[in-house]
């Protein structure tokens, strides 16, 4: 369920917004305020809120100060600006102070109900078109900035910045740039930090204020035909929800189970899994009714999605023998390759000396994940795969981290490390990096209370004391310097 705070001053706006985003359609209403002055005690109160949905005018604090404050005030719940036609400059402030999205009131129910879905899951909703406009029109009084320093961004990633800023997808990007679509995930992922912006919606902004994007221009998008041979061909993901795209078209994997099966395939490729195998994968101590026979209709659905146009079913990606089925993927894209790519690439940094380097790879590993890996599928296997893949995620964000401290940029590390340690509240080298961060930002207190809540976490929950690390920290701390 996503949970949703609403902030306007009208009690029959918040009746309407009540009545579209309702517990059925997956929406809590968390808590509800009257003006931005309220929202911190409204969080306080509503617990775990995934998206604010803000009125931009009211009477005390307005949306854009509201906004702001959240922003600065630690990492917190994205927002999604109410606005009107005619609130084109409290649009621009909203945008600039750090609202990820904005609807229309007059916008259709289904308008809203996708953009809270959207801006829960990480995205950014907005019509160029309309954001371009506005920012535009209200530039800051200094006039336009030139763009990022020579050199900050590589050729591509400054392609790639632009290309947002004109308002193509992350497709789009990638035909136009004739790359994968994880590679242009990665290069965001990779730009944010070093333009000191938190997400699409606040590069687009950058992209505006920094001369990137003509005023007015259309975005440039690939002309429609046969995309370049690295993008035709199937490309999928499992660095969050299972996805898989034939060019830029999304494809229909079925129900959950035959998705489960799908990578129990696609994970092993090159290697034949039997019936038996995949039955225990998938079901494993409940097997189906119809027990081994499930497998091969599964199979001969996965192979009619996957398929290329023209292409018989049998030369599906999937192939078969007497031992049972296997994924032949040498010509198939996966997130998961170009995220050892990219880790590859951050060791060699590394051990070059190039520190900044490393990290930035580091940033683009961690910027492929899109969620939960392999998100909702059933099974041992998934479940398996699931907790390695999580256990990689949080190795990466731990030797970034280190990195970062080796650069004195302690403060980037913070919130990343904070984020994750309120998640995985057991995990002593989170606590002991998060807890090195805020000793070299100055807040040591701030460090003690990390020890101190770790430690209650793990006799209560686990029955067990803090280990040798995370006291050796503890002591550090205590030391004067």
């Amino acid at each position: 369920m996503t949970r949703v705070l609403l902030v306007d001053d009208q009690e029959l706006v918040r009746s309407g917004l009540r009545g579209i985003l309702r517990a059925r359609d997956g929406f809590v209403i968390a808590g509800e305020c009257a003006d931005g002055a309220e929202v911190p005690a409204a969080l306080a109160a509503a617990g775990p809120v995934d998206v604010v949905v803000m009125d931009l005018r009211m009477r005390e604090v307005d949306g854009i100060e509201a906004t702001r404050r959240l922003r600065l005030s630690g990492p917190r719940p994205p927002v999604l600006a109410l606005t009107t036609f005619d609130d084109d400059e409290l649009l621009a402030g909203a945008l600039r102070a750090g609202a990820v999205g904005y609807v229309l009131k007059d916008s259709p129910a289904e308008d809203l109900i996708r953009a809270v879905r959207a801006v829960a899951a990480g995205d950014a909703w907005l019509d160029v078109a309309v954001t371009g406009r506005v920012l535009t029109t209200y530039r800051r009084a200094s006039g336009d900035r030139p763009g990022p320093p020579p050199g900050l961004l590589t050729p591509r990633e400054l392609d790639v910045l632009t290309a947002v800023g004109r308002g193509l997808s992350d497709v789009e990007i990638a035909l136009s740039c004739e790359v994968s679509e994880a590679t242009v995930q990665g290069d965001l992922a990779a730009v944010y930090p070093k333009l000191g912006v938190r997400d699409r919606a606040a590069a687009i902004v950058y992209a505006f204020d920094h001369g990137l994007v003509v005023p007015g221009a259309t975005p440039e998008r690939r002309p429609a035909g046969r995309a370049p041979e690295s993008l035709s061909g199937l490309r999928f993901s499992v660095l969050g929800p299972l996805r898989a795209w034939r060019g830029p078209r999304a494809l229909d994997l079925g129900p959950v189970r035959q998705q489960a099966l799908l990578a129990g395939l696609v994970l092993r490729p090159g290697v034949t899994v039997s019936t038996a195998e995949l039955l225990d994968g998938v079901w494993g101590l409940e097997p189906p009714g119809t027990g081994g026979r499930v497998v091969p209709v599964y199979v001969h659905r996965l192979r009619k999605c996957l398929r290329a146009s023209g292409e018989p079913t049998h030369d599906s990606v999937i192939g078969s023998d007497r031992g049972g089925y296997r994924f032949t993927g040498e010509d198939v894209s996966l997130d998961l390759r170009e995220l050892e790519a990219r880790i590859a690439d951050a060791g060699t940094a590394a051990r070059g000396g190039d520190v900044a380097a490393a990290v930035d790879a580091y940033a683009g590993a961690l910027g492929l994940f899109r969620g939960e890996p392999l998100a909702g599928l059933p099974g041992p296997f998934a479940e398996g795969e699931r907790l390695r893949l999580t256990e990689r995620r949080l190795t990466l964000v731990q030797d970034k981290a280190a990195l970062q401290l080796r650069l004195d940029r302690a403060d980037d590390a913070i919130a990343e490390l904070s984020a994750l340690l309120a998640v995985h509240p057991h995990r002593e080298p989170l606590a002991v990096l998060l807890m090195r961060a805020l000793r070299a930002a100055g807040r040591r207190a701030d460090a003690l209370a990390v020890h101190r809540r770790v430690r209650e976490r793990l006799r209560i929950d686990l029955g067990v004391e803090p280990g040798a690390d995370l006291d050796r920290e503890l002591r550090t701390a205590l030391t004067p310097d």
